[in-house]
């Protein structure tokens, strides 16, 4: 065990050092590739996942489809009680691992949000936006199989997240293989299924989804590691915002 995280700190590293290679005034150097992947998830997509959401919406009650949804989202609570640590946002951390004792007890392992019903907020923090908060760059954008838009900062993050704190992975490291896949179509399916109107609006408002999606994916990730204060766009669209370029929240 200790020799495997090891190895991931030495990766994640590593991977934090290639971001350097995209400069800011390219952010998509591997362009040609990322649309072929892009084309690839979409034909997938629009053949299985989108088939199989729609059906999982039509068929599962909405009392059911909520109780999973937020099953996973309080599973993800430990991933962002670690990284508000790591971020040292030391209130936020004892408010998000309150929300997650809560919602595991009360809320019948988390298929309840009770912590929703006193007005706690659900706040996600993970691995590539801590590296953010620390000054690390979003590196090259990346298109990932199936997963679709990331940043090699975030594919970085996503992977440390996976090793560390996902509870599901945890299920395939006491030999629960078939659980732990269970689990995995579970939360794909839930994922896409919350997805599906936003996937529709952006098919037929834009030109080039795959400019859309890049663009969007970016300043979201860009306001999330700000805790919402969106950045002034320049030539790389996203510098830091300053005091006339903040949100009325911000200042």
């Amino acid at each position: 065990m200790q020799f495997k995280l090891t190895r991931l700190i030495l990766s994640c590293a590593l991977m934090i050092m290639v971001t350097g290679c995209a400069t800011q005034a390219n952010r998509d150097p591997l362009e040609g590739i990322n649309r072929g992947i892009y084309k690839f998830n979409d034909v997938t997509d629009r053949a299985l996942f989108k088939p199989v959401a729609t059906a999982y919406k039509a068929v599962a009650p909405t009392p059911v489809r909520k109780g999973f949804n937020n099953f996973f989202n309080n599973l993800g609570s430990i991933t962002t009680v670690l990284n508000d640590l790591l971020q040292l946002k030391f209130a936020n951390a004892f408010t998000d691992a309150g929300r997650f004792i809560i919602n595991s007890t009360f809320g019948l392992a988390g298929f309840i949000d009770v912590a929703a019903m006193d007005n706690i907020p659900n706040r996600k923090e993970d691995f590539g936006q801590t590296l953010g908060h620390w000054g690390v760059g979003n590196g090259a954008y990346l298109v990932l199989p199936f997963l679709g838009a990331s940043t090699v900062r975030d594919t970085t993050g996503l992977v440390f997240d996976t090793v560390t704190t996902d509870p599901i992975t945890y299920t395939h490291n006491i030999g629960q293989v078939r659980l732990h896949n269970q689990l995995r179509a579970a939360q794909f399916l839930d994922r896409r299924t919350e997805l599906l109107d936003a996937k529709d609006i952006v098919d037929e408002a834009s030109l080039d989804p795959y400019a859309f999606m890049r663009d969007a994916y970016l300043q979201r990730r860009d306001t999330l590691i700000n805790d919402g204060v969106v950045s002034a766009p320049t030539n790389d669209g996203f510098e830091p915002a300053d005091e006339e370029t903040a949100t009325p929240e911000a200042k």
